[in-house]
């Protein structure tokens, strides 16, 4: 065993820690609803997000499915983009079909809106 594994423990422990805080606040959740859902205390997520608590291979599981990652993603050894629409998905998902439709138009219209040059129909009579 050598002499910088406990330091490189310490890094990596700090790595996940804020992997995970990165990871709840990117979906809104607070500390609070994060110990409901694995039924801890909230001091219990505060520790784990600021490094001085281990999590455990549950919780790490538990965690990955509440924040919508890979466990190997929130151990680093993934690299996997963010979903920018992860937020808009799930924002929309309950809408009837009839509702994804409009939203669809007002996200068309705001691409084009703010394009130079942006063609716009012209009203018919």
């Amino acid at each position: 065993m050598s002499m910088d594994e406990p330091e490189s423990d310490s890094s990596e422990q700090m790595a996940l820690a804020q992997r995970l805080r990165e990871a709840r606040e990117y979906i809104g959740l607070l500390q609070e609803d994060v110990a409901a859902v694995l039924d801890i205390p909230r001091a219990s997520v505060s520790a784990i997000e600021s490094g001085k608590r281990r999590v455990s291979s549950l919780e790490l599981r538990r965690l990955g499915r509440l924040y919508r990652r890979p466990v190997a993603w929130l151990l680093g050894e993934e690299d996997t983009e963010v979903d920018v629409n992860a937020p808009l998905y799930r924002a929309t998902a309950a809408l009837s079909d009839q509702d994804k439709e409009q939203v669809l138009r007002f996200a068309e219209f705001l691409a084009g809106a703010g394009r130079p040059g942006a063609i716009r129909a012209e009203p018919t009579e």
